[in-house]
């Protein structure tokens, strides 16, 4: 009697793992098929016909622009910065890193569901009218950017120079809504100024030098060589690389700068994608500088490349990260060429600094915290741009010259600092070791 119990408790058992089994199979071979490329396919093909055939102005709707449609919409819901590029807005995306097209000479993307202003290029009409990082284009030509990508926005506001466009900025930091009706113009930008927005590069008294750079693109790290080198010649102690307001560029520009300031293969950024890790090692001269002090600029508008060279020498302690937390764009678009001279911008992996610290939507911290009031940073791009002071009234020159820029004092506070503690230092020390350490005891003797 006990061993036909203990037989039938088997047999349930038994039973009961294979219809549960089968209810799993059953669930995931359901699965597999609603996930399944053909039936969807069909289901896509099935909506397409009853469009062309059903819709009110369907007999004037072409299968390329619905087929167009239909990927910029599906391509959409993946990120804010992957995106179908037809053919025009491909040859727009060739255009953007050789320096020169026509527009307002503004960076945007989507950030927080808003078109979002990552930086103003300076000496462009959108610097010009006095458009700051974080602001947010609410409206283009009336029509509300609700649902707009960045690449559509993109589109609308280039064009030809001289003709004019009409958009509503929204600031975040103010509550401010203002109308602005700009002028297209060529944008013809320098990767690499000095402090007066020129190329000059003088040094001052203190022999701390000074590059800002504006974005990343073909030409960013010749143009820094060119200003290092003018530095350089006139004894140069100390530098303070701007990346206030950078929205970024090419990736191996990024790197390229960052190899004048480290040795010979040193890790700089590492991308991880689903498939794939790639490291980029410095594959330079070495550091060009001899290790010496370096603090780096940053605010909300520096992004992508200018996170990379900001998180690297942040991590490796070459240089001290002095401003506000950055943008946090640290997303790796491939461009993926496809037939009828269409392309896909595809978000296939992400950046990690040296440390392995992710840049995407966290963005770089600095060691030390300056903020500046709207006013303060919209007086000190007037100030580093060339005509920027002498566009304004003598009433609004006078306010905008009286105003320092807060971050830029700091900076030259910081590197003084470890000047002075260089004074102190043990002379035996390698350089790289000694400049880690003095730029963390000037940074920390600083920070209050």
């Amino acid at each position: 009697m006990k061993r036909r119990l203990t037989y039938g408790l088997v047999v349930v058992v038994l039973a009961a793992n294979l219809i549960l089994g089968a209810r799993v199979y059953l669930s995931s071979a359901a699965a597999a098929e609603k996930d399944s490329a053909y039936p969807n396919l069909e289901l896509f093909t099935v909506v397409m016909e009853r469009i062309r055939k059903d819709y009110v102005d369907g007999k004037d709707t072409t299968y390329q622009e619905l087929v167009y449609g239909a990927l910029k919409g599906m391509v959409n819901t993946l990120d804010p910065h992957s995106e179908f590029l037809d053919p025009e807005n491909y040859k727009a995306l060739q255009n953007d890193t050789q320096g020169q097209f026509g527009g307002l000479g503004i960076v945007v993307s989507v950030k927080d569901d808003f078109l979002t202003v990552v930086a103003p290029m300076e000496d462009t009409p959108g610097f010009k009218a006095g458009i700051l990082a974080g602001d947010r284009i609410i409206k283009i030509e009336g029509k509300n950017t609700e649902h707009l990508s960045s690449g559509e926005a993109v589109k609308i506001l280039r064009g030809d120079p001289g003709t004019e466009v009409s958009i509503t900025i929204q600031r975040p930091t103010t509550g401010l809504t203002k109308d602005l009706k700009l002028t297209r113009a060529l944008i013809n930008v320098d990767m690499a100024k000095d402090l007066n927005g020129k190329k000059q590069f003088p040094i001052g008294e203190n022999k701390i030098g000074y590059v800002r750079l504006t974005q990343f693109g073909e030409k960013t790290a010749d143009e820094l060589e060119a200003g290092l080198k003018k530095l350089k010649a006139q004894g140069m102690e100390a530098l303070i690389l701007d990346l206030r307001s950078n929205p970024g560029g090419l990736l191996d520009q990024a790197v390229e700068v960052c190899e004048k300031f480290l040795p010979r293969g040193q890790l700089i950024v590492s991308t991880e994608g689903r498939t794939s890790t790639q490291k980029y090692p410095a594959r330079g001269r070495g550091d060009e500088l001899h290790a010496l002090p370096m603090v780096v600029l940053v605010n909300s508008g520096s992004a992508s490349a200018a996170e990379i060279v900001a998180g690297c020498l942040q991590d490796l302690k070459r240089a001290i990260v002095l401003g506000e937390k950055t943008f946090g764009k640290g997303s790796v678009q491939s461009i993926l060429p496809l037939p009828n001279n269409t392309a896909l911008r595809l978000t296939t992996a992400k950046y990690y600094t040296p440390s392995h610290k992710v840049i995407h939507e966290h963005g770089i911290t600095p060691d030390i915290e300056v903020l500046m009031s709207d006013e303060e940073e919209e007086a000190s791009y007037r100030k580093r741009s060339a005509g920027g002071l002498e566009s304004l009234d003598a009433k609004a020159r006078e306010r905008v010259e009286s105003l320092r820029d807060p971050q830029l004092d700091r900076a030259m506070d910081v590197l003084k600092g470890i000047r002075l503690f260089s004074q102190r230092a043990p002379t035996d020390e390698a350089p790289a070791a000694k400049a880690a350490k003095l730029a963390a005891r000037g940074a920390e003797a600083l920070k209050q």
